[in-house]
């Protein structure tokens, strides 16, 4: 066999997992469907050497397991430090005043809130969906006008019905590195440098359609016709894809990964000449009531002098040209001052109560094989859950376990 290794998907989790068995001397082959890895690290290069993000914008203190491969690729060194979040919110297409606590009190109940006080006193996720947690905590009327919508834009998606041990996890910090930070060009730097790595050939515009094993190994199936072989096989894909690969080789375990719901979303990321935007207050989010779209992310906490970024995360259902238009009024802007305006559709997880046995099912049906899975609907969607996820699988599959 040409590899020792056969990963499908170019994301931060197919890279990760690419760089783990590269670093432990495989020659491994990466396959990504779409021109570029990176998934849902989409950094758009823009006018002028500015750039903006379409997917994930920063990375943590916390993200140990990611910070070792950073670290192993020689990248620490350029880390670049954001700044501390700034949160606003949109009610009826304007601005409330304020941001941060202070804009989030000044949209409460605050009566509701303290009524609701002795719910929130002990209150554990475990078991609860994030509605059924946090409208305890702040009562149904308050999250449902502003705390569901604030963490609706976590995920880009509804996240009422998440697990809620899911949405947010306590991890341990490292002081030797910023708080939050991302890299010069952005995020998806990170992807190409993992698959860079020494031992790594990448494939891109190279779709998986099938899988398959018989004694000598594995054998993937690529949408053009062609093949390839490798002893051990990683899927990093979302979970109707793997569920589709996964019914060659494990069909009782794709019958279960198929049951992880999906959720789409649009985005629309551009830039605007600074003085053009002068009139927006700095922001890292700004996080609408009530709108078609789930979020505002800015690259304002890595400001440039000459240029500001922004990206809408839509619901689905509307038309590039109603986004592009609903983008420009609500900035206050004229479609024309849109520099570079770049459009990615996602498909993401959506996982609600049970996906952890779930999950732990699936790890059952892979264990002592040789085949890995992984990606960013395992222990989470953060990135750190996505560089877990693939270090633990590749530690499991190179021990034989």
């Amino acid at each position: 066999m040409a590899q020792d290794v056969i990963v499908v998907g170019g994301g931060i989790s197919g890279s990760t997992l690419a760089f783990h068995a590269a670093r432990a001397g495989r020659k491994v082959l990466l396959l990504e469907k779409e021109g570029r890895v990176g998934g849902c690290l989409h950094s758009v290069r823009a006018p002028e050497g500015f750039w903006f993000e379409l997917g994930a914008h920063t990375c943590y203190s916390s993200y140990g397991a990611l910070l070792e491969v950073v670290e192993a690729l020689g990248l620490r060194s350029g880390l670049q430090r954001r700044a501390k979040p700034r949160m606003r919110f949109l009610e009826g297409g304007a601005l409330v005043p304020g941001q941060n606590l202070g804009a989030l009190l000044r949209l409460l109940d605050l009566g509701e809130l303290l009524r609701s006080l002795p719910h929130a006193l002990g209150a554990r996720p475990d078991g609860q969906t994030v509605y059924s947690h946090y409208s305890r905590m702040v009562g149904r009327g308050n999250y449902g006008r502003v705390v569901g919508p604030v963490l609706s834009a976590v995920p880009s998606q509804s996240a009422d019905a998440f697990p809620a041990e899911m949405l947010f996890k306590k991890r341990p910090r490292r002081k030797d590195v910023p708080r939050s930070f991302t890299l010069p060009g952005g995020l998806q730097g990170m992807a190409e440098a993992a698959a860079g790595a020494a031992g790594v050939t990448v494939r891109t515009g190279a779709a998986a359609r099938a899988l398959s094993r018989d004694a000598g190994g594995f054998e993937v199936e690529l949408a053009d016709g062609s093949r390839e072989r490798a002893a051990r096989v990683a899927l990093a894909v979302p979970p109707r894809a793997a569920a589709e690969l996964l019914r060659g080789v494990l069909p009782e375990a794709a019958s279960l990964v198929s049951r992880v719901r999906e959720a789409e979303v649009d985005s629309l990321g551009f830039a605007v000449p600074a003085a053009r935007a002068a009139h927006l207050p700095p922001a890292t989010f700004l996080i609408p009531l009530e709108d078609r779209f789930h979020s505002v992310v800015t690259r304002d906490p890595v400001p440039d002098p000459r240029w500001r970024g922004f990206t809408f995360h839509f619901k689905p259902g509307l038309s590039s040209g109603d986004r592009l238009r609903r983008a420009a009024e609500v900035l206050g802007l004229s479609p024309a001052d849109l520099e570079a305006p770049t459009e990615r559709h996602t498909v993401l997880p959506s996982p609600v109560l049970g996906h952890r046995e779930l999950v732990a099912e699936v790890d059952r049906m892979l264990a002592g094989t040789p085949l890995a899975v992984t990606g960013n609907w395992f222990g989470g969607l953060a990135i750190e859950d996505c560089a877990l996820r693939s270090r633990a699988e590749w530690a499991r599959v190179e021990a034989g376990k």
